[in-house]
């Protein structure tokens, strides 16, 4: 066997795995719908798929589908059966994100998604860095949309989570539907993970997660955090950035909750 090979003469080749893309459309067997531009230059002009190629196309509602490639050169696939779909995570938590600089932000919605988040919501802080007038949010929330379509094909989550414009940090927590739940991240606080879970209720419980820029949340913040009936949550004895709080804080929650591990 050649060095570096892993397939042996008595191995099966490994399946190739379908690709996956967004198609926001109603997904019905035996329909014929129309790929993006995105999604058809990827698969036509990167992937090289051809007539007759199979693919998996999801709405980004929970349904997914396995699909054939009708004409590359229009995009049209027909739909042929609906597939069950990875369900989402038993625990739903909204995320509540002071914005970070550039790629930091690209790598917590992707791995936020990834880990099975139902919501985000960018915020302004007393100490954040980045700061975004109108313009630049409905800019940059399409590009963000766009990270979290790619999180979803990669891991083979079929509902994408809910992203708000970004906005202040006050403004996040007098936002419509939010948890009852309600914690921030803070080194100094005595709670663990483990008991703000041990207290949820429901057939789907929820969990309200805030996480502070570079620095921490100031004074300020602190105010409308407990004015909202957030309480502060320990994750450990080391001070984490904010790309990586919040990343560890769900991994932890994915694991209480028996989503992960």
């Amino acid at each position: 066997m050649p060095r570096g090979s892993l397939q042996g003469p008595d191995l099966e080749p490994m399946p190739m795995r379908l690709p996956r893309v967004l198609l926001s459309a109603d997904l019905q067997a035996g329909a014929e719908l129309g790929l993006s531009p995105h999604a058809q230059g990827h698969l036509v002009r990167v992937l090289r798929l051809r007539a007759g190629a199979s693919l998996l196309v999801f709405d980004g509602c929970g349904r997914e589908a396995l699909a054939e490639l009708v004409d590359p050169a229009s995009g049209r696939i027909r739909i042929v059966e609906l597939r069950p779909a990875i369900p989402p995570a038993p625990l739903s938590i909204v995320l509540v994100q002071a914005l970070a600089r550039g790629e930091k932000m690209d790598l917590i919605l992707q791995k936020a998604t990834e880990l099975g988040v139902a919501r985000i919501l960018p915020v302004h802080t007393e100490r954040s860095e980045v700061k975004l007038d109108e313009d630049r949010a409905g800019r940059r929330l399409a590009h963000w949309q766009g990270v979290l379509a790619g999180a979803c094909e990669q891991c083979g989550r079929a509902d994408l989570p809910q992203l708000d414009l970004p906005q202040s940090l006050g403004q996040a927590l007098v936002s419509a539907d939010l948890p009852a739940s309600r914690w921030y991240l803070d080194p100094e606080a005595d709670t663990r993970p483990a008991e703000a879970v041990a207290g949820l209720e429901g057939p789907t419980p929820s969990l309200l997660l805030a996480i502070g820029p570079e620095g921490g949340f100031g004074d300020r913040d602190r105010i409308a955090l407990r004015a909202a009936g957030c309480r502060g949550l320990r994750l450990g004895p080391r001070v984490l950035r904010t790309e990586t709080a919040g990343l560890a804080a769900l991994a932890v929650f994915g694991a209480l909750a028996g989503d992960l591990g």
